[in-house]
C-alpha cells in the first residue's frame, strides 16, 4: 500500500521497463504474450505491483498472474476509450470490501518501438487513509519543528535585543547614580555614541539645564526672602532696646533740674539705662554678624565620642548620658563647630525641662556604614506642632527671649560638612534632634 506520489513514480516505472523490453524490434499486440513471456515476472517482482496487459479492443492478453486469478479480464469501454484518445493515464478509484482498502486502477496505453498504439497496460494500487495520515503526521511534525526552531530563534534574537538595551539602560544609570540635583554644579553627562541610549541621555541634559535654570532663580529668590526677613528681625531687636532708651531721654530732659542735689545720681542712673540698651543692641549685632560669617574652620581627626563627653561636662548638675556603638567613631572636623553644635542641642534640651519630672538627657554616637549619627534626646516638654516646621527659620524662637539663630547656626554649621539635621518632637514626651553627617576617616 504506497502513497500516491510513490504510486505515480511506480508507474513511471514500470512503463519504462516495459518501453525498454519492446524497444529491441517491431512489436505488435499478437507479439506481447510471447515478447513479454518472462519479462512481465521479473518486472512485476521489482516493482512488486500486479501487472495486467490487455489488447487494443480490451480482451486480456497475459500478466504475472495465473489467468484464473485475474479477475477482470476485459477492460471497461469508457476507460478504453480515454485511453485511446491518447490520455495519458486514466485513474479509476475504488473500494475493496474484502481487504477494506481503497483500490487506484491506473491504465496506460502501450506502445512499441516506432509508436504505434500495441495494448493497454493496468496496475491496480491498494492503499489505505492510514497512508495519508502517516505523510501528514510526517509533515506536520516538519512544520512543528521548523516552527518552534523560529520561535527558539525568536526568542534568542529578543534576548540578545533585550540583554543589550538592559546593558544600556544600567550604564545610563550607573552615570545618573553619580549625580545628585544637591550637586553645587550639575554637569550634563557626556555621552558620544549614537545608539538607544542618544535620546534619553540628551533629554536627561536638556532636563539638567533646565533645573540649573530653576535652581539659579530659587536661590535668588531665597537669598532676596532671607536678607529681607533678616532685615525685618535686625530691625525689630534694635528698636525694642531704643524705645526705653528715648523715653529714659525724653524723661530725664523733662525732669532735668541744675539745682537739684540728687541731678548726679540721676545722670549716673540714665547713662547706666542708656548704656545696658546699647549693650543689647551691640549684642544684637554680634548675634546677628555670627550667623552671617561662621569662623574659619580649623579640622583635626578625633575620638567623637570623647570629645562629646568632655563638651558636656560644662553642664554641671545635670543628668546628661553620652552612649555610642562602637568604643571609638573617628571623625574629621572642627572642635569649635562640633562644640557649638552640641552645647546649643542640650542647652535647648536644658531650657525645655518640664516641671512634672527630672530632666534627662541622652546622646547618642552611633556609625552606620559611612555615617555618623548623633541624636540628642530629652523627656522636656516638647515642641508644639504649629511650632516644629519653623524651628529651623533664622528667626524664629519660642523663647522669650534670644534672636533666634541657635538652631538656625547648628543647621548652617552641620550642612557646611555636607550632613543634615532633623526633630521630631511630641508634646510633654519629649524631643529628639537627629545628626547625620559623613564619615570622612
Amino acid at each position: 500500500m504506497q502513497s500516491k506520489i510513490e504510486q505515480q513514480n511506480k508507474v513511471a516505472s514500470i512503463m519504462s521497463a516495459l518501453d525498454y523490453a519492446l524497444s529491441s524490434t517491431r512489436i505488435t499486440t499478437e507479439d506481447l504474450p510471447k515478447v513479454l513471456e518472462n519479462k512481465i515476472y521479473e518486472i512485476a517482482d521489482v516493482s512488486k505491483s500486479d501487472l495486467i496487459i490487455y489488447d487494443l479492443e480490451g480482451n486480456y492478453l497475459t500478466s504475472n498472474k495465473a489467468p484464473n486469478l485475474v479477475a477482470q479480464k476485459k477492460v471497461k469501454s469508457p476507460i478504453l476509450k480515454l485511453v485511446l484518445d491518447g490520455v495519458k493515464r486514466v485513474d479509476v478509484d475504488s473500494y475493496d470490501k474484502s481487504i477494506d482498502a481503497n483500490k487506484t486502477s491506473s491504465y496506460m496505453l502501450l506502445t512499441n518501438n516506432i509508436w504505434e498504439p500495441i495494448g493497454v497496460v493496468y496496475l491496480p494500487y491498494f492503499h489505505t487513509d492510514s497512508t495519508y495520515f502517516a505523510v501528514l503526521n510526517r509533515y506536520v511534525k516538519y512544520i512543528l519543528v521548523i516552527n518552534l526552531l523560529i520561535v527558539l530563534l525568536s526568542v534568542l534574537i529578543s534576548w540578545i535585543i533585550s540583554n543589550h538595551l538592559s546593558k544600556v539602560v544600567s550604564r545610563f544609570s550607573q552615570m545618573v547614580n553619580k549625580i545628585t540635583l544637591f550637586d553645587k554644579d550639575l554637569k550634563p553627562i557626556r555621552y558620544y555614541q549614537n545608539d538607544e541610549l542618544s535620546p534619553l541621555v540628551k533629554s536627561y541634559n536638556k532636563m539638567i539645564l533646565q533645573i540649573q535654570d530653576q535652581k539659579e532663580r530659587l536661590r535668588f529668590i531665597e537669598k532676596e526672602d532671607a536678607w529681607r526677613e533678616m532685615a525685618k528681625q535686625v530691625a525689630h531687636e534694635v528698636k525694642n532696646p531704643l524705645t526705653p532708651m528715648k523715653l529714659t531721654i525724653q524723661n530725664f530732659e523733662r525732669k532735668f533740674d541744675a539745682r537739684d542735689p540728687e541731678i548726679y545720681d540721676k545722670v549716673k542712673k540714665m547713662s547706666a539705662t542708656v548704656i545696658d540698651q546699647i549693650n543689647l543692641i551691640a549684642s544684637v549685632a554680634n548675634a546677628f554678624s555670627q550667623f552671617a560669617q561662621l569662623p574659619q574652620k580649623n579640622n583635626e581627626t578625633f575620638d567623637l565620642g570623647e570629645e562629646i563627653e568632655s563638651i558636656v561636662q560644662i553642664f554641671a548638675g545635670e543628668k546628661i548620658a553620652v552612649r555610642g556603638n562602637m568604643n571609638k567613631i573617628m571623625i574629621h572636623m572642627d572642635k569649635i563647630f562640633l562644640n557649638r553644635i552640641i552645647v546649643n542641642l542640650v542647652t535647648n534640651a536644658k531650657q525645655a525641662a518640664s516641671q512634672d519630672r527630672e530632666l534627662m538627657i541622652v546622646v547618642d554616637i552611633e556609625k552606620i556604614s559611612k555615617r555618623i549619627k548623633i541624636s540628642v534626646e530629652d523627656n522636656g516638654k516638647g515642641i508644639p506642632k504649629n511650632m516644629i516646621k519653623r524651628i529651623f527659620e533664622p528667626n524664629f524662637t519660642s523663647k522669650n527671649s534670644g534672636m533666634g539663630l541657635g538652631l538656625s547656626m547648628v543647621r548652617k554649621m552641620i550642612e557646611d560638612y555636607g550632613g543634615d539635621i532633623t526633630v521630631q518632637s511630641e508634646e510633654n514626651v519629649g524631643t529628639c534632634f537627629t545628626i547625620f553627617l559623613p564619615s570622612n576617616i
